[in-house]
């Protein structure tokens, strides 16, 4: 269990990086239209599309895989003003519906 808390916490440190990077702060106007306990991202190699996600995804190993890829690609400094997750729309569907099912 703790090792699983420690990668949330990673996960969510890096997300808060990230929208700090962006905006300062995060303020509650950006998510005002995101449920508690998700968060959004945007997917897709040419027209992104956004995504509303539980944010126990940031747990699974696959989806922290797409984390540090964004990262490497995008660093802090997001083009869409959010998350974005640098792969297909076909990929981020099947996974996030693979995480939805465990």
């Amino acid at each position: 269990m703790g090792i699983g808390l420690k990668g949330i916490a990673q996960a969510k440190h890096k997300l808060q990086r990230t929208l700090s990077a962006r905006y300062g702060t995060v303020s509650a106007n950006i998510s005002s239209d995101v449920p508690k306990g998700h968060f959004a991202v945007y997917v897709g190699e040419t027209q992104k599309k956004r995504f509303v996600i539980p944010i126990s995804y940031l747990n699974h190993p696959l989806f922290q895989d797409l984390l540090n890829r964004a990262e490497e690609e995008f660093g802090f400094d997001h083009p869409t003003g959010g998350l974005t997750i640098p792969c297909t729309e076909d990929y981020f569907i099947g996974l996030t519906s693979a995480l939805s099912c465990s």
